[in-house]
């Protein structure tokens, strides 16, 4: 059977510049949000509308790569049944 697995290649650099990332845009939205020139319902609601749009963001990339690390446990099962079945075939065993 093959040993070879998957394996994600993303460096500790790649994880910082995508957390700070994430922090400067939020940040940057917030800070746009409370020097709006508008009623606090309507800067209120706008808060809101970010929270809600963060929160569905991170859980629309959870489900994705829990999609697809489903998909890789299903690949990986068929092609261990399908080894199995090539190591025990005999093509000059006599029928």
């Amino acid at each position: 059977m093959s040993d070879a697995q998957i394996k994600q290649q993303n460096t500790t650099a790649y994880y910082a510049q995508a957390a700070i990332s994430f922090g400067i845009a939020l940040g940057a939205v917030t800070l746009g949000i409370v020097n709006l020139d508008a009623d606090a319902w309507v800067r209120a609601f706008l808060g809101i509308a970010v929270l809600y749009l963060t929160t569905s963001s991170f859980t629309l990339a959870k489900v994705v790569r829990d999609k697809q690390e489903a998909g890789q446990i299903v690949s990986r099962v068929d092609q261990a049944r399908l080894e199995k079945l090539l190591a025990e075939h005999d093509p000059f065993q006599k029928l």
